[in-house]
């Protein structure tokens, strides 16, 4: 048994259900899940990720203050909407990103998948960039990015790993409702507010 994988599951999947229940709590959990991750993706010469859960780290920071100055009556985050033009510049910039860091990682190391492991840490990137500043949009990211991840863990034989982004995809499919279910629900709230 894979200690760490194992462990770094278990966080992770506290993290996500957390994420997913717009609950502040989520994001101390991620950061440690991110450690340990980071750890059980360089032993695997998972270069890419490795630098995600780095990368990761900083945007739970910057998640973490966003969230926190946008909660609800309720205590959880509010869900703010996503400008078609932001998406579009944001997925730019997540493609661009893909490819500078699969060329980097394909000449300059020895990475298991330089392409593939890159367009995943940059377009995961996107996606979180998302999620910390509240739109739906990331759910919908992460149910293509986790199910794109199954495949490439079960070729590098990270089974506990891929069992966890099979049940991402999951997760991020109850938080895609809840979170369209809370932005139906704060809409009248905010109309109202707007109007004061």
């Amino acid at each position: 048994m894979d200690w760490p994988e194992l462990i770094g599951a278990l966080l992770s999947v506290w993290g996500v259900w957390l994420t997913a229940q717009r609950r502040m709590l989520s994001w101390p959990v991620n950061v440690v899940a991110c450690a340990v991750y980071g750890w059980v993706f360089l032993d695997a010469r998972l270069y890419s990720d490795t630098l995600l859960q780095l990368t990761f780290a900083i945007f739970i920071a910057y998640g973490w203050y966003r969230w926190k100055q946008n909660l609800g009556r309720d205590r959880r985050v509010r869900v703010a909407r996503l400008q078609p033009t932001h998406a579009l510049l944001n997925l730019g910039v997540g493609a661009v990103g893909a490819l500078c860091l699969g060329y980097v990682m394909h000449a300059w190391t020895d990475a298991a998948l330089p392409w593939l492991d890159s367009a995943l840490t940059a377009f995961s990137l996107v996606a979180q960039w998302w999620q910390d500043r509240r739109h739906c949009a990331a759910w919908w990211l992460w149910i293509i990015l986790d199910a794109i991840y199954v495949g490439e863990y079960i070729y590098k034989q990270l089974l506990i790993t891929s069992a966890l982004y099979a049940g991402f995809v999951v997760l991020a499919i109850i938080g895609l409702r809840a979170w369209r279910q809370a932005e139906h629900d704060e809409m009248p709230a905010l109309a109202t507010e707007a109007q004061r």
